[in-house]
């Protein structure tokens, strides 16, 4: 095993096919930080709200006023930088640092794709993304490599495996399959697109698109690590996720997605995909050739970088099944259900009416949660037990500056999940100001009525 691990670490393939990704992924970085500037978005929830839903242990991650749009313009040109490969460790470590840092800033908004994001961000660290077709590599003929480890392409492959294959893992419950929810809610809500309208009403098409779903993501990599089944694996790609941008507003992720894919194919194709872009930019494509294979200056540095991309990884395959260490239902209590790549698998809806009240002088009222929170964020908020007890703590504070000697919080708060009735959420007997966030579970947040069965 030990000289199989050896003999594969030590196996080479065209740079080609880094330097392909490397463009393909810095340019819709750069896309997507310009389409959410343009959109105001920044503005939207990072400047304007007076409060920010944080992570847990990354509280100090806030945005910083006007000074936000500076860390945008810095992920955008390092994004850049990663697309030219113009110092492209700096570069890529940059982005990395200030795309996570946008990421963290409040969870409210809170993607998949963000996620993934950070994760190819922080691989392309560590990898000689930028040896072939690049500033570097034309400026530094020591920098320029034709031939790379082929672990370093191989281990995008695996984290887009990852994402496909846990995706489809988690739609084997029976929400998703026996109930074709939340799908049978969202598709209905599509009644008025012409010619297909009508069919968005049909029971048969809802349990269509889950099962569909189900069966994409399960056998799409397989589909397109196989030469002879890659085009037509290519080919639902981009139709699956043409679709779901078109019926789904779940922004950059499906071009991200097709994207990505295609580095499946083979270094040959990325090759000529690179011939054309250096033709459109008169770029002699010539200058990035010869016959040099990548070796690291430092051994021990580079030996260093694959344990440590290693353990990441080990991290990516086990992190998503943390949620098998808490009693409760996932979906209800949504403890583990971040980062564990649950596409699109819940529908919930929620109200929340806190109460302060204070225990020495006897005085309470009711809190209108629109005087500190966007419509948005107080939405999240209505349905996810971490925000609602940060929220607590929040309203704890503020009111004891307002002079309450020993503010007390509670909450009314009922929760529907995947079209069911809503039902209490939250035990309005506990005294939130007093509950600490930690790792551990919840448990305050009441039981679910009913039981989802699957993964």
């Amino acid at each position: 095993m030990h000289d199989k691990i050896k003999a594969y670490l030590n196996s080479y393939t065209d740079s080609a096919s880094l330097a392909f990704y490397r463009i393909a992924f810095g340019f819709m970085m750069l896309l997507g930080l310009i389409r959410f500037a343009l959109n105001g978005w920044i503005d939207k929830f990072y400047i304007q709200p007076s409060f920010h839903f944080t992570y847990y242990g990354f509280s100090w991650v806030k945005p910083i006023g006007m000074y936000t749009y500076g860390i945008f313009i810095l992920s955008a040109l390092s994004a850049t930088g990663i697309i030219a490969g113009y110092r492209y460790r700096t570069s890529a470590l940059t982005f990395f640092l200030t795309f996570t840092y946008i990421e963290l800033m409040d969870k409210t908004t809170y993607l998949n794709h963000y996620y993934f994001t950070s994760i190819i961000a922080f691989i392309l660290i560590f990898i000689p993304a930028g040896a072939y077709f690049s500033v570097d590599s034309f400026k530094n003929p020591e920098k320029r490599f034709t031939k790379i480890p082929r672990w370093t392409v191989d281990i995008l492959k695996l984290t887009l495996a990852i994402v496909y294959l846990y995706a489809g893992l988690a739609k084997l419950n029976s929400d998703w399959l026996v109930n074709a929810m939340p799908l049978k809610i969202w598709l209905t809500g599509h009644a008025g697109l012409p010619i297909v309208g009508s069919l968005m009403l049909k029971s048969w098409v809802h349990y269509f698109f889950s099962w569909f779903g189900t069966l994409y993501d399960l056998g799409i990599v397989f589909l397109l690590i196989y030469k002879r089944t890659r085009l037509l694996g290519f080919a639902f790609v981009v139709a699956f996720h043409l679709l779901t941008s078109l019926l789904f507003p779940i922004g950059m992720f499906p071009y991200i997605m097709i994207i990505s894919s295609l580095i499946f194919f083979s270094s040959g194709f990325h090759k000529k995909c690179l011939s054309m872009l250096a033709d459109a930019l008169r770029i002699p494509l010539s200058k990035s050739e010869g016959d040099t294979f990548y070796k690291p200056k430092n051994k021990n540095l580079y030996k260093g970088c694959i344990l440590l991309v290693t353990i990441f990884m080990l991290v990516q395959l086990v992190f998503p099944f943390r949620y098998l260490c808490y009693p409760e239902e996932l979906f209800w209590t949504e403890e583990g259900f971040r980062f564990s790549w649950r596409v699109m698998l819940m529908e919930k809806a929620g109200y929340a009416q806190f109460v302060v009240s204070d225990a020495k002088s006897g005085k309470s009222l009711l809190v209108d949660n629109e005087k500190f929170l966007t419509r948005f964020q107080e939405k999240q908020m209505s349905f996810q037990p971490d925000f609602i007890l940060e929220y607590a703590h929040f309203l704890r504070d503020h009111y004891r500056a307002k002079g309450f000697a020993h503010p007390e919080v509670r909450v009314q708060c009922y929760v529907a999940l995947n079209g069911r009735l809503s039902q209490p959420y939250i035990d309005p007997a506990v005294n939130l100001a007093d509950e600490k966030e930690s790792f551990a579970h919840k448990k305050w947040i009441l039981p679910f009525n009913e039981s989802i069965r699957g993964f």
